[in-house]
């Protein structure tokens, strides 16, 4: 089976529809996968842009974010790299209310058995339940 790893833009114009031709070939990719025809992978860059181009670009409320962001994790035919993480991500950042990226930042600190994050961002990883190094 053909695998692609797919690129934030891709996303993007499926859910923008502000190129109706590169929106239909989105759309007809994801389809693809959803049949099972091909596989899509991408990986937290890829969601790290994304997250950031909806909230600055097209400002789009965080909640709506992670909301997408839950539906392209839930994709079919969609693997995801560093997926147990993503997973974690998403879950943190829609309890808490955080930014995708932070609640990134956060689980990773926790899975790799951090004490914390270093961080001058003190306001929104306290929002994570994030212990902090003293800087």
């Amino acid at each position: 089976m053909t695998s692609w790893f797919v690129d934030a833009n891709v996303f993007l114009r499926f859910l923008t529809v502000d190129d109706q031709g590169q929106h239909e070939k989105a759309a007809g990719l994801l389809g693809k996968a959803a049949r099972g025809q091909i596989r899509l992978v991408c990986g937290p860059p890829v969601l790290f842009e994304l997250a950031w181009t909806l909230r600055v670009a097209y400002k789009t409320p965080g909640a709506k974010v992670v909301e997408i962001l839950n539906a392209i994790y839930s994709m079919p035919g969609l693997t995801l790299t560093d997926e147990p993480l993503v997973a974690s991500a998403l879950t943190l950042a829609s309890e808490t209310g955080g930014e995708f990226a932070d609640a990134y930042i956060a689980a990773s600190s926790r899975a790799s058995a951090c004490s914390g994050v270093a961080t001058f961002n003190r306001k929104d990883f306290a929002r994570l339940g994030v212990n902090m190094a003293d800087l």
